[in-house]
């Protein structure tokens, strides 16, 4: 191996490190939001229930997909994975709705 070779691989070696570094920082950013986030859809779904409202509340999730479809455009993520997750999200209310029924 020359040289020129193993500079080159020493490189791509700290960058990769750098890289996952930056990852497992962002994925516990996402784990502590998420907790957060479905603190609320529990409460949201537990309010629901305690009031007799739906379960679901198609005007607002429309105009949550478009917006969440919109953000996930201007943060150059894929829309179509930006809309199964809020799906996702609008079925976690869904659920906890029904659990705070029974």
């Amino acid at each position: 191996m020359t040289e020129a070779t193993t500079d080159t691989a020493a490189r791509a070696a700290e960058l990769l490190k750098e890289h996952r570094a930056s990852i497992d920082r962002l994925d516990a950013i996402l784990v502590y939001t998420l907790g957060e986030r479905f603190k609320h859809t529990q409460a949201v779904g537990k309010l629901k229930a305690t009031h007799d409202l739906p379960p679901s509340d198609p005007a607002r999730e429309a105009a949550q997909i478009e917006r969440l479809e919109d953000l996930a455009e201007a943060a150059d993520l894929d829309p179509v994975f930006a809309k199964k997750f809020l799906n996702f999200i609008i079925a976690e209310v869904i659920r906890h709705h029904k659990t705070h029924q029974e």
